[in-house]
Formats: structure tokens, sequence, C-alpha cells
């Protein structure tokens, strides 16, 4: 009997190591990933593989681990712009004496732009493919990732005061809706409202949002129990904490991604479980701004979806998610008081397939399995820095650095090959960073 002949691919990414992330807590050593019409074909050894498989491209990395492109559950990306403007300041200092200032001067659909195209270059470069993003101009957030091919859940903000981008909370449904109708099929960018936060949305716009939510089938993307004199102002102004407050109002279901959640009561995990709220975790940003810490694995053990976040970069520095789930895992430790919480499996988890299914993109990315788009990233473990190899997924959490990401590839598109960019002039786009500095500094508050 003759063998059959190779199926015909795309690409094959032969891997020292595959971390699927779906089964929870295995690593294929010797594997390989084949990929046709930027999706995945299969997961199979790479013996198996080269005999299976007639591939246009073969990238192989004896050395590396091939994990989920990680998904950044929470960004203010255009923010890389304010990136160190206001250190080392409480959340309501920074934000209005010194953020709200520079953007009420500057925010615009250029600053936006160059924001995020800098956002992008960072994040490509640290193997982040997927990003949950939160500010104004969605309109030009969408083109942006779509333009440079990167896959974003775009939030339409809703906030009860006057911006550069709505006047009034009519207007800012109305941009919404223009918004979700240019991009509702578009293959790597989606909507999702984006309230700021209860303290600065009122009761009948919450109310709008869950309506249109659901209609639309979309996320809602909110700030929320960030600080306790949060929750202490709306105890006073609303004689009930915000997770009660925004239970009222309908919100607090599958399609919420509550973010930050740093002070919260059993009673209110245990309801954000039963509900199916998803958390995202910021916590390096919590952490800078001393707003508290997340009860991650409180959350993670009551079986609230778990994701991971940078925040912007004007309160975190950086967008690097690499760090951010060592220090969600280590964090988690010091908070539960128990060196097994939030393993580095279970924060490699949160960072790829927890962040996805808070995007509502489950079916489509954040795991390595046949069918799902190839949203992927080779980690090079042969430095110093990650030797010896005990354990893959150890050191990948809590040793590797986001500059050993070597490859990058999004719906199978290669974005980051041997550690450069593929399609994005990296220069040019830094060149419109350093003219925005002497444009911040130019308003900055004293």
């Amino acid at each position: 009997m003759t063998e059959p002949a190779p199926q015909p691919c795309d690409l094959l990414i032969e891997a020292g190591w595959v971390v699927p992330v779906e089964p929870h807590g295995v690593v294929l050593h010797d594997h390989a990933v084949a990929v046709s019409a930027g999706r995945i074909l299969a997961v199979l050894p790479t013996a198996e593989a080269r005999a299976r498989y007639a591939a246009k491209e073969t990238v192989s990395r004896p050395d590396a681990a091939l994990i989920p492109g990680l998904v950044n559950a929470h960004v203010h990306n255009p923010m890389t712009l304010l990136r160190g403007v206001a250190d080392d300041l409480p959340l309501q200092v920074w934000l209005q004496q010194h953020i709200w200032p520079i953007e009420g001067a500057l925010i615009g659909p250029e600053f936006v732009a160059d924001g995020i195209a800098l956002a992008i270059v960072e994040m490509l470069r640290g193997g982040t493919t997927c990003c949950n993003e939160n500010y104004f101009f969605p309109d030009v957030q969408a083109a942006t990732y779509h333009r440079h091919g990167f896959r974003a859940r775009v939030g339409l903000p809703v906030i009860d005061f006057p911006t550069a981008w709505a006047r009034s909370e009519d207007e800012y449904f109305a941009r919404a809706g223009e918004v979700h109708d240019a991009w509702r099929d578009d293959p790597l960018v989606a909507t999702a409202f984006a309230p700021h936060a209860p303290y600065t949305v009122g009761d009948a716009a919450f109310a709008r949002i869950r309506m249109l939510a659901d209609q639309l089938d979309i996320p809602v993307h909110l700030h929320l129990h960030e600080t306790a004199q949060e929750v202490a102002d709306s105890l006073r102004l609303h004689g009930q904490r915000p997770l009660a407050r925004i239970d009222r109002l309908g919100l607090l279901n599958d399609r919420l991604v509550a973010v930050h959640m740093t002070q919260l009561t059993e009673a209110e995990i245990a309801l954000c479980a039963q509900r199916g709220v998803s958390v995202a975790h910021c916590p390096e940003s919590n952490l800078k701004l001393a707003s508290g810490f997340c009860p991650a694995a409180a959350l993670q053990r009551a079986g609230v979806n778990l994701a991971i976040g940078t925040d912007g970069c004007a309160s975190n520095n950086d967008l690097d998610m690499f760090g951010e789930l060592r220090t969600a895992a280590l964090l988690a430790k010091a908070v539960a008081q128990d060196a097994a919480a939030l393993d580095a499996h279970a924060a490699l988890r949160a960072a790829t397939l927890g962040g996805a299914r808070a995007l509502g993109f489950e079916q489509q990315i954040g795991s390595i399995e046949a069918g799902k788009q190839a949203d992927l990233v080779c980690v090079d473990l042969s430095p110093p820095e990650t030797q010896p190899l005990h354990h893959v997924v150890s050191q990948l959490v809590y040793a590797a650095g986001r500059q050993q990401v070597s490859d990058v590839w999004i719906a199978g598109r290669r974005k980051l090959a041997d550690g450069r960019l593929t399609d994005i002039d990296q220069e040019a786009v830094l060149a419109r960073a350093r003219q925005w500095r002497a444009r911040i500094a130019a308003v900055r508050p004293a």
C-alpha cells in the first residue's frame, strides 16, 4: 500500500515544546502546529507532521516553547504617549490633576492613532496578539488595529461629561452605534461598550448599555471596585456598593468584564461566579497606584473567569504581559497567604484563554487547538535566564522575559520573525512618539 500524499498547508511551526493551554496543564515535547488559511489544522508530533503535511513555509524552533498569543484584557493604548508623565501619585490625583488635563489639551484622532501604533509595536515584540481597548475615538482605534493586522476588542466609551469624542449622552450612544456598525463583520476587530466607571456613569446610561449590549451581543468593559474610596463614595451617594448597584441595573452577567476588582467581599466573589462575570486583573497598575489587591486566588477558587491586563502605560508603565502574569502569580500567593495559589499553569491560562473568554473570543483564540485562529508565539528558552529547563511553564511564568519572544503570528500571518517586526516601520512609529514628547511637555501641568 502506498503512503498517502502529504496534505498541503501554509505553515508548519516546529517547536521544542508546545503549550496548548487546553487541555490544562499539558506540555507537548517536540511537537508541531500545522496552519492553513489562518487556522490551526493540527497539533501533532514533529516527525508525524513532516510526513503528513507539505508546508509552503516551515519554521523550526527546537529551543522554543510555542504558546497561544497573550491576551491583554485591559488597556488604554493611546496612553503609551503618556508613559511616565505623572508617576508616584494616588489614582484620583493622578487622574484629575495630571492625566485628564493633558488629554483635554491634546486628545484627538492623531494622538489616538500614534499612541496605538506605538503600543502595537511594544505588544508584538512582547508576544501579545490581542487586547481589550478602552479609550476615546474608537473609530480611529479600530482603523489603526485593522491597518496593522492586530486583534482587538475596541471599547465604545460612555462617560457623564463632554469630551473631544462626544458632548452628550445621546451623542456617545449615537457614535457608539456608528462605530459598531462599521466594524461588526471585521475578522480581527470587534467592539464592546466601555462605560468608564460607576462614579462617572449614571443609572440611565447604564440601563441603555444593558439593553444595547444584549441586542448587539457584545461585552461591557468597566472599571469596577478599583479603590476603597470608590466603594465609600458609592455607599454615600447611592446607598449601596458599586457591585450591588451594577447588579441592580442588570449588568452583572456573563457579558461583564470587570476591571481591577480590588475591594471584594466573599459574598461578592460568589455572586460574580454565579453570574458568569469575568475579572480583568491588573496587578502592576494597582500596586503602582496603591489601589488595593485583587483577590485573584479566591476568584479562581470560586470559578470566576480570571483574565490579566496591564492597564495603560501611564499607570504601569509598560505593556509587558510576561511581567504582568509573573506579578499576578506572585501577588496572588501573598494575598492568599498560600504558596500554591495561582500556579504557573493557571497564570498562563489567565493570560491566554482567560482573556479570550472575557472578550468573547474563546471560540477563536486563547489555546492551541485545531480549528482555532493561529495566534501563536514562540518563546526562546535557550538563554541563560531560562536554563536549566526543568519545567517549561514555570520558566515561562517565573523566569522568561518578553525579550525572549522570537516569533509571533496573528491569524497565521507572521508579525514578528526572529525578533524583528515584519510589516511595521518601527523607526517611523518611534519618530512620531518623540514628536509627541515635546507637545505633551508644552501642556503638562506644573
